[in-house]
């Protein structure tokens, strides 16, 4: 196990309730299917995936990855999410203070 998760750098691994099964979640798309294609677990027998796109609750878009792969008995619910948009933008004002604070 230490193997397959060595092979990827997951921003967050928990084991679930059950014992028997992974969480793992991923900064991005690309890196959730590189470790899937490096793991070997990127082929129909094993692995199951989902994508999906919309909006968070504050409105900001987003694609997101969804895989469950088993492997050895363990089933592994990976996870990526990668928004969409530049992020916010700041008002003039915000972005003055904070370039002022920034020269402080």
């Amino acid at each position: 196990m230490a193997e397959l998760i060595l092979l990827a750098n997951p921003t967050g691994i928990r084991v679930r309730g059950d014992g028997t099964s992974l969480d793992i979640d991923f900064d991005s798309i690309a890196e959730l299917r590189a470790w899937l294609h490096l793991a070997g677990l990127d082929i129909p027998d094993v692995l199951i995936s989902k994508e999906y796109e919309g909006t968070n609750a504050e409105g900001r878009p987003y694609r997101s990855l969804n895989a469950y792969p088993t492997w050895h008995g363990w089933e592994i619910f990976a996870h990526a999410v990668e928004y969409t948009d530049n992020g916010a933008t700041l008002d003039t004002s915000t972005a003055d203070q904070l370039a002022a604070l920034a020269v402080a």
